[in-house]
């Protein structure tokens, strides 16, 4: 609630809203804050960005790449949901607010401020024995600046400084973080284990890196030799920023590519890209060969996503064969392996044709989107560009899937009437039988407009501007809906046929 809303703010509530906004901005320099963060992991450029955005400062800032997946970002959004819902039943939500700014005020903050990382890593260390628990990526910088600051080598404040670098590369996101980690391992097993193996012991540091064993992973490659871990990692962090697309300063040709196996949920895979960037020369693995893999990796997850075969505890063991099988290969074979591999573990043409046919709806809500989304984006020119994938303000996709037959228990008397002659009881049969067909669904940004309304109201739908919103807004995937009087179950057959033709190609790994 903006502080210039006078209608509900009495003149004592607006000088506590005014004090608290100095509280927080310079009231000499209004483009300050009292509050400097760090600048590490873009915080204080994500900081000033979100004040400027909510123009508690005048000066225009354009928030960084990426600022809606950060902490800063996804606290003020997590603390904005949080105060919302706290004051909406509130007869004075002026009053309510500060009472909960009361509140605040009320909290004792204890900051404990060290001279040096060595002492800072004592104070964590005697964090973690006291009932604070770290985690596992806590552990491993703590364990590095342990051994850093005995070593002769280096120094604790240079692996502190590489580290941060790192984590800028990763980012901020815990599951990100130890996904690397472990991606990292497992892509490299066989160059870290080099000079920990023995003669009946090829993997002594692990077969493979699982949540349950990086801690102690790590905690060996550190004491081995913690200067070598840092510089190789810290490579690894950087090509995993581009797969990430966190690094804006070296766009990849392929990076198109990568958006569309991050939406897939492809990330098992980025152990091989990670290995394949790194290697790309010994490889002579050229850009084009690494957007066709992006590309063929994203067609394998749409058809494993369906199928679930592999299944998911088999997927890190097929992208770490494919890692072991690809050393002494070059360009074109390197690829030619993959593809080859790929197909081996994936489900038949007729098992990925009958997932196809039947309820993809319910077997993977995701992979359903993500297919009506490519299918209507290889369609589109700059033109008539429609970002599919762009999100509101609670962080949802503003373009869903719109089932044209509706899926509601309760089907209205219109759509019984169209689509089973009045009876009831054979639409309910044809609701269960082919609702949640890809012949019946598409896409749409106005879906909650859309709901139950009859096929001509859906059809036609137009917003308060004029603007139209229903199945004539322009989408190819509504080009042959738009065009009909009804909608009945041949149309949904006819539909759905159509559109198994055209998945079948776009995702076809041969």
């Amino acid at each position: 609630m903006s502080v210039n809303n006078k209608e509900e703010i009495d003149e004592e509530q607006l000088v506590e809203l005014l004090n608290l906004k100095n509280q927080v901005i310079i009231k000499k320099s209004p483009n300050s804050t009292r509050v400097v963060l760090q600048i590490q992991n873009s915080n204080f450029d994500d900081y000033k960005a979100k004040f400027s955005e909510i123009s508690l400062i005048k000066e225009k800032i354009k928030a960084p790449k990426n600022a809606g997946n950060r902490r800063i970002y996804r606290a003020f959004k997590y603390y904005e949901y949080r105060i919302d819902k706290y004051i909406a039943e509130k007869e004075n939500k002026i009053d309510s607010i500060l009472e909960i700014l009361s509140k605040i005020n009320s909290a004792v903050l204890v900051e404990i401020m060290v001279s040096t990382h060595s002492d800072a890593y004592t104070l964590f260390e005697s964090l973690n024995m006291r009932g604070t628990p770290l985690t596992a990526i806590d552990l491993i910088k703590n364990t590095l600046l342990a051994k850093s600051s005995i070593s002769k080598t280096t120094t604790i404040d240079s692996s502190f400084q590489k580290w941060s670098e790192l984590l800028e590369y990763i980012g901020d996101d815990y599951t990100l973080q130890e996904r690397f980690f472990r991606h990292y391992y497992n892509a490299f097993k066989e160059e870290i284990n080099e000079s920990f193996k023995t003669i009946t012991n090829k993997y002594p540091l692990g077969t493979l890196a699982t949540r349950s064993n990086i801690l102690k992973i790590y905690e060996q490659l550190i004491e081995k030799d913690p200067v070598k871990f840092l510089d190789n990692i810290l490579e690894a962090g950087k090509i995993y920023s581009y797969i990430l697309n966190n690094n804006s300063e070296d766009e990849k040709s392929y990076q198109n590519e990568l958006h569309s196996l991050d939406r897939i949920q492809g990330s098992p895979s980025y152990l091989l890209l990670l290995f394949l960037i790194k290697n790309q020369v010994g490889l002579t693995y050229t850009d084009e060969l690494l957007k066709q893999t992006v590309q063929l990796l994203v067609k394998f997850f749409v058809r494993r996503n369906l199928t679930d075969m592999p299944s998911t505890r088999d997927l890190t063991k097929c992208f770490m064969d494919i890692v072991s099988n690809i050393k002494d290969k070059k360009g074109k074979d390197v690829l030619y392996y993959i593809q080859t591999k790929l197909i081996e573990v994936s489900a038949t043409e007729a098992e990925f044709i009958d997932k196809l046919n039947g309820p993809v709806y319910d077997l993977n809500i995701g992979t359903t989107r993500f297919i009506l989304c490519y299918i209507a984006e290889q369609f589109m020119t700059k033109e008539i560009y429609t970002d599919l994938w762009k999100l509101d303000n609670n962080r949802k996709y503003i373009w869903t899937i719109e089932h044209i037959f509706p899926q509601g228990d309760n089907i209205p008397k219109d759509w019984v009437d169209m689509i089973a002659d009045g009876n009831q009881e054979l639409a309910k049969e044809y609701k269960a039988q082919y609702v949640h067909t890809l012949g019946n669904l598409t896409i749409t940004g106005y879906n909650s407009t859309l709901g139950t309304k009859s096929f001509i109201e859906k059809r036609d739908r137009v917003d308060r501007n004029g603007k139209l919103v229903g199945y004539k807004n322009g989408i190819i995937l509504n080009q042959t809906i738009e065009k009909k009087s009804e909608w009945k179950i041949d149309n949904i057959k006819e539909r759905t046929q159509e559109l198994v033709a055209l998945s079948l190609k776009l995702f076809n790994l041969k």
